[in-house]
């Protein structure tokens, strides 16, 4: 299949007939059977990008990568929606639970300003939810003045880099402790998702580091 700098020159036939045969096969893929499928983890998105027909900025592709449980990554779906509408993602899901997919992952990773989340527990609600590290750190760094962001960055690297989660509850702790005098507003953006930002601490270990955010997408 050609992409990018290879499809430039082809002649415009060329390339509706390669944009046709790319769209039959999404089609196609769209439709498969997923009677056969579990999966052990999803991680989750809104992918902003330049490669669409729409002009509306708030559009993107919604983007779920699972992994099976025999250790097997796949795309899970690929659609086109909203990044923070229930609604965009309840299409998605209930899409998949209509072509077989009749039990949710064992766990969800994604950023907390995902729709996914509500459209998540009307689908599959046994599913536990995981919030994104790198994207938290982010917002949490982001309440606080420059010059202690980078002393705020390694304490919240020790919580989730700590090697149990009663480690990681102490250095949660700490942080508040620290901060919530004079930044009220950074340690209420890390408390508030407490248990979603500490939920991979219940899987193997050996799991964690893919767990802690969705790095499996952003790369």
């Amino acid at each position: 299949m050609l992409v990018g700098e290879d499809a430039k020159g082809l002649s415009a036939a060329a390339l509706g007939r390669l944009k046709a045969a790319w769209a039959e096969e999404y089609k196609d893929w769209t439709q498969r059977s997923l009677e056969d499928r579990q999966y052990a983890y999803w991680w989750v998105d809104g992918i902003y990008t330049t490669l669409r027909e729409s002009d509306d900025p708030k559009r993107c592709l919604l983007v779920i990568i699972g992994v099976r449980p025999d250790g097997t990554k796949e795309w899970v779906a690929i659609s086109d929606g909203l990044r923070e509408s229930t609604e965009s993602w309840l299409d998605v899901l209930r899409d998949l639970k209509a072509r077989g997919l009749q039990a949710g992952p064992r766990l969800a990773v994604g950023d907390g300003a995902l729709g996914f989340w509500g459209a998540l527990d009307q689908v599959y609600p046994e599913t536990v939810h995981q919030r994104c590290w790198f994207h938290k750190m982010g917002n949490v760094l982001n309440a606080l003045p420059k010059s202690l962001q980078g002393k705020a960055k390694a304490d919240l690297q020790a919580i989730w880099m700590a090697p149990t989660r009663k480690h990681a509850d102490q250095a949660f702790k700490r942080f508040i402790n620290r901060y919530v005098a004079k930044y009220p507003k950074a340690t209420e953006k890390l408390e508030k998702d407490r248990e979603a930002l500490l939920a991979f601490f219940a899987f193997p270990a050996e799991h964690w580091v893919h767990l802690r955010a969705t790095n499996p997408i952003e790369s």
